[in-house]
């Protein structure tokens, strides 16, 4: 089985430009405290370290 991390949102897309709107609905979240169990990917970490203000990485599981 492939690693997997549970990602949390924190933050507001309200008033943020689009780009970071976009990335939180491609990581599957749309409002506050919502978490996704998404796959361990370069992809996936690149997309939580353009918005870590937010999104948190709650738990990384094997």
């Amino acid at each position: 089985m492939a690693k997997t991390i549970v990602v949390k949102q924190i933050g507001s897309p309200i008033r943020r430009p689009a780009e970071q709107r976009r990335t939180l609905i491609g990581l599957g979240l749309n409002k506050m405290h919502k978490t996704r169990e998404l796959e361990d990917t370069p992809s996936i970490r690149g997309m939580v370290s353009k918005i870590p203000h937010l999104v948190e990485i709650v738990e990384e599981r094997d």
